[in-house]
Parts: C-alpha cells; sequence; structure tokens
C-alpha cells in the first residue's frame, strides 16, 4: 500500500508538472522582450522564415501535444473509477478543459487557412468522444481494463515528453540565428520532461504490479 501510495502521488506529481510546464517559460529571454511560455510558441514559430519555407521539419503543431496528451492520460486514469462518483466526472471535466488549452485562437479560425488549426480541433472533439465513451471500458475485465489503460498512458507520456522536445530543439537553430543570440532551454521544458517521465514511470509500476498479480493468480 506504501508503494501505491508512492507511485500514485508521483502520478499527481507528473500530471501537475506537466501543466505548470506548459504554463511557464520555455524560450527564456535571451533579449529584453522575448519570452515565451509552452502556449505561446506554437504561434509565434510559424513566423519563423525557416518555417514559411519549409526548411525545418518538425511541425509547430507538436507544441500543442503537452496539453492533448495531459487530457488523455487524466481521463485513462479514470478508467477504472467508478462512473457514479462525482470525482470521476469532474477529473474528466478538468481533462477537457486541459485540452481547450490547445483550441485555436478565433482570430486564427477567421483569418488562417484550415490547414492551420482544424486538426487540433479534430483531436479535441476526439478527447470530448473519448471522455463519454471511457465509461463503457469498465465493462472489460478488470485485468484487462488496467493493462490497456496504463500501457496507454505511458504511450502517451512518452509522446508528451518527446514530441514537444523534439520540436523546441528543432527551432532552437532557427530563434538563434534570428535574435543573433544562443537560445537556451526554458523551465517549462524541464518541467514536462520531469513529469511526463513521472507520469510513464508510474504507469510502468501500475502494469509490472498487475502482471505480478496475475501470476500469482495463475
Amino acid at each position: 500500500m506504501i508503494k501505491d501510495y508512492f507511485a500514485e502521488t508521483l502520478l499527481k506529481l507528473g500530471f501537475t508538472a506537466i501543466l505548470l510546464g506548459y504554463l511557464l517559460v520555455w524560450l527564456p529571454q535571451p533579449v529584453v522582450g522575448l519570452s515565451f511560455i509552452g502556449l505561446e510558441l506554437g504561434e509565434w514559430v510559424k513566423f519563423l522564415p525557416q518555417v514559411r519555407s519549409g526548411e525545418i521539419i518538425a511541425d509547430r503543431n507538436l507544441f500543442y501535444v503537452p496539453p492533448i496528451t495531459l487530457s488523455l492520460m487524466m481521463i485513462l486514469w479514470t478508467a477504472n473509477w467508478p462512473n457514479r462518483r462525482w470525482q470521476t466526472w469532474v477529473m474528466r471535466g478538468l481533462a477537457l478543459l486541459v485540452a481547450l488549452l490547445a483550441f485555436p485562437a478565433i482570430e486564427a479560425i477567421r483569418d488562417e487557412p484550415a490547414d492551420q488549426w482544424l486538426l487540433r480541433i479534430g483531436v479535441i472533439i476526439g478527447i470530448v468522444i473519448i471522455a463519454l465513451l471511457i465509461p463503457l471500458l469498465r465493462r472489460l475485465p478488470i485485468r484487462m481494463l488496467e493493462i490497456l489503460s496504463w500501457s496507454g498512458i505511458c504511450l502517451l507520456a512518452l509522446l508528451g515528453l518527446g514530441l514537444p522536445t523534439w520540436a523546441y530543439l528543432s527551432f532552437l537553430p532557427a530563434i538563434s540565428e534570428l535574435i543573433g543570440q544562443k537560445v537556451g532551454i526554458g523551465p517549462g521544458v524541464w518541467l514536462n520532461i520531469f513529469g511526463n517521465f513521472s507520469v510513464g514511470l508510474t504507469a510502468l509500476y501500475f502494469l509490472g504490479l498487475w502482471r505480478v498479480l496475475q501470476k500469482k493468480n495463475l
């Protein structure tokens, strides 16, 4: 029980770190007035000449991955929670609010081509559908449900750690060239890495725990 309590605390800490990291500085202040949080980077980097010319391979939409993967991980975490508990639906509601951080600005929808924002809207709609359908998973055998949910969380944590970090590192040379200074890595990036690593570690722990329980019951 002590290990389970520690693992769940680490999971909650990881969720919190991912959210805080997204709202903290990713691009620190190499020059006066230039500082962007994770939420802002996806919009700002589209103005880089290397992005407009297609020189940079990384998609700017990858900067919207943290709230999307975090939302899905929170929903999967509730897969085995009783559906009649109000706490279950509060958590799923919070997950949907987190996903809305990736929602495009009204100005972007009005003034920009659909390929710049339609994918994010589609993903958010998909998250809403998953949140509504997740109660159906409780019909599965408990072991299968646990394995599916924690495996999903583990995969999402890997994506949430790797994709935004790769995107940020891919854009750094272009940003450094633009401002004529070397750009560092802000605390938001590190918190996102730490948070997803913590969540992934917790998921692996519970996956291993269920393997042990399964062997004992054979």
